[in-house]
């Protein structure tokens, strides 16, 4: 790996680590974790979505879905719904209750992202999408 590479890797995961830390704070106080925090975040982004989907959408593990879904069911955040057609099939989506929080939990983590990456001007910021767009059309 040429040094370049390897710096960009590390500096794309510090990056990611130190704002996740972020996030962490942020949802912590409004009694959340991260991966409670990403399924509320999809299903309000993209709407009723299987839970395979959701998985998909928040790059989790399948191991801890079924704990992040149970936990946001027994606080109302989220409804699930069988797929008549395909029983193993479930459906998620957001309650009012889910709505409600979401709704205040990330316009505060948006704003926190855009303070730490003010760091770079709307130029720098334009080229950086276009670079990791190029790099996920070229390799996944």
């Amino acid at each position: 790996m040429n040094t370049n590479a390897l710096k960009i890797l590390i500096g794309i995961h510090r990056m990611a680590n130190a704002i996740d830390r972020k996030t962490s704070l942020i949802v912590k106080k409004y009694g959340l974790s991260m991966g409670q925090f990403a399924v509320l975040e999809a299903l309000h982004n993209k709407g009723e979505m299987s839970i395979g989907q959701v998985q998909e959408a928040i790059l989790s593990s399948c191991g801890t879905m079924p704990l992040i879904v149970n936990n946001l069911l027994k606080r109302n955040l989220i409804a699930k719904r069988t797929d008549e057609a395909d029983r193993r099939r479930s459906y998620l989506s957001l309650t009012e209750e889910g709505e409600k929080l979401i709704v205040q939990v990330e316009p505060e983590n948006r704003q926190m992202i855009e303070k730490e990456l003010e760091i770079f001007n709307n130029d720098e910021q334009e080229q950086m999408v276009c670079y990791l767009k190029k790099y996920h059309e070229l390799k996944v």
